[in-house]
């Protein structure tokens, strides 16, 4: 889809930014909501999220808005270095997208995206949200690592497969539409 270094930025640019909200509201509400009530003693999140003084991060209480900037200034960060390239170096290895119908290679970009950005959003997740108050430890750092990761990997793989990457590749083809038309008329002459 993306065809020069500003489209792929966009591009990015829209998928970090419906992915991290959906991360964050993942990890908020079901890995870490029920922990966030029993230790405040709240019926809801958001509310022991508030008495909490806001998410931790480094130990410190940050408010939510914080937390989605952060996270989106890492993934934006990671997708554009590592994310995005690899993943189609890694579908070009196995797929020649000539050949290949494109939503077969398509596919295969975004499973390859979440094996290679789970594990690096994981990581950075158990780093930040890591309870600094009772020591650090490494391989209570690690153990938090893979459960993160077993808990984001399902959730990454169907929402960016079936959700996310529709939607963006949709609205990616309503802000490109001239382009778009313009390079399939080039293709069209091409053939002709």
């Amino acid at each position: 889809m993306p065809k020069n270094r500003f489209q792929r930025m966009v591009f990015a640019f829209i998928t970090v930014a419906i992915t991290v909200h959906a991360y964050v509201f993942f990890s908020l509400y079901v890995v870490h909501g029920d922990m966030f009530k029993e230790i405040t003693g709240e019926p809801g999140v958001l509310t022991a999220i508030g008495k909490m003084g806001g998410v931790p991060v480094l130990g410190k209480p940050i408010p939510i808005w914080a937390v989605v900037l952060l996270e989106f200034a890492f993934a934006y960060t990671l997708e554009i270095l590592l994310g995005s390239p690899l993943s189609f170096r890694l579908a070009c290895k196995n797929f020649d997208m000539q050949s290949t119908h494109p939503v077969l290679f398509e596919t295969a970009i975004i499973c390859a995206t979440v094996g290679i950005m789970c594990p690096l959003m994981s990581f950075l997740a158990a780093v930040l949200y890591y309870d600094y108050q009772g020591g650090f430890g490494m391989w209570t750092l690690l153990a938090e690592w893979l459960k993160l990761m077993c808990y984001n990997f399902p959730f990454a793989f169907f929402t960016q497969l079936f959700f996310i990457q529709p939607f963006v590749r949709t609205v990616f083809k309503l802000l490109f539409v001239k382009d778009i038309k313009k390079r399939n008329t080039a293709k069209e002459a091409a053939a002709v």
